[in-house]
C-alpha cells in the first residue's frame, strides 16, 4: 500500500533531525554510563576512580626506585662508572669502585671518589689529569649503582627494603619471611612481584598456595633487583 505523501514528508523531516551522534550506533557515541572524551571534559563529568590503596602502595614503592639526582648522588662503593675525557678516548675507562672508594686510572692511578657526588670526583679527576692534558674536560656517570634492593609491601609483618645477597638468589616466599611472614588478614595467592623493564613496569601474580601445598617449587621465582613484592588483603 502506497505510503501517503503527508506521511512520508513527516517521516522524512523526523530523520534529518537526527545529527551523527545522535543517530544509534554512529561514530563517537559512548556507551551507557561511559562518558565520551567530549563530555568527560564537561563540569560534573565523571571522574576516574581514585586508586585503590594496593596501587597506591606499588606506584610509592616504584617512586623509590628512580634513579638518584646527580646532584645528591654520592658515589658508593661497588658502583660501577664510566669514567671519560673529551677528546682522549684512550682515557675512557669503565670500572667498579673499590671497597676503600678508589678507581684506577690511566696515568694517574689510583683516585679515592668514594664518598663524592659525581660534580667533585668529575673536577677532582680533571685536577688530576691537568699534568698530561691541556684543559681536561672530565665526565663521570653511574653505570649501575651498587645499591641491590627488595621491597616487600602490604600485608606482611614487617614491611620495608632489603638487601638482595650477590651470592645467591632470593626468592619470593624467602623474601616474605624475611618480611615477618604473612599477617592474618594476607591474600597469599594474590602476592604480586612488580618489576621494572626498560622503564616499563610489569605484574607477575604469585600463587602461594601451589608452592606451599601443591610443591609447585618453580612458581617461587628468583628476584631481581629492585623487584617490589606486594601482598595485599583478603576479601571479607
Amino acid at each position: 500500500m502506497p505510503v501517503p505523501l503527508f506521511l512520508a514528508a513527516c517521516l522524512l523531516a523526523g530523520c534529518a533531525g537526527l545529527g551523527p551522534s545522535q543517530a544509534p550506533g554512529a561514530a563517537g557515541s559512548s556507551s551507557p554510563g561511559i562518558p565520551s572524551p567530549a563530555e568527560a571534559a564537561l563540569p560534573g563529568a565523571p571522574k576516574a576512580s581514585p586508586p585503590t590503596g594496593e596501587e597506591e602502595a606499588i606506584r610509592a614503592a616504584l617512586q623509590k626506585l628512580k634513579k638518584p639526582d646527580r646532584a645528591d648522588y654520592h658515589i658508593n662503593p661497588t658502583d660501577l662508572v664510566t669514567v671519560t675525557v673529551f677528546q682522549q678516548p684512550e682515557l675512557e675507562r669503565k670500572l667498579r669502585v673499590s671497597q676503600n672508594g678508589t678507581v684506577s686510572l690511566p696515568l694517574i692511578g689510583n683516585v679515592k671518589i668514594g664518598g663524592m657526588t659525581l660534580d667533585q670526583a668529575e673536577a677532582l679527576v680533571a685536577d688530576k689529569y691537568k699534568e698530561f692534558v691541556v684543559s681536561p674536560q672530565v665526565t663521570l656517570f653511574i653505570s649501575e649503582y651498587a645499591q641491590r634492593k627488595i621491597y616487600v609491601l602490604g600485608e606482611v609483618k614487617a614491611p620495608g627494603s632489603f638487601d638482595l645477597p650477590v651470592e645467591s638468589q632470593l626468592t619470593v616466599l624467602e623474601a616474605v619471611t624475611m618480611a615477618g611472614g604473612f599477617t592474618n588478614i594476607a591474600a597469599p595467592d594474590r602476592t604480586k612481584v612488580v618489576r621494572m623493564r626498560d622503564g616499563e613496569s610489569q605484574s607477575i601474580t604469585i600463587e602461594v598456595s601451589a608452592i606451599t601445598k601443591r610443591g609447585e617449587k618453580h612458581k617461587d621465582i628468583p628476584l631481581e633487583p629492585n623487584d617490589v613484592i606486594f601482598v595485599p588483603q583478603s576479601y571479607f
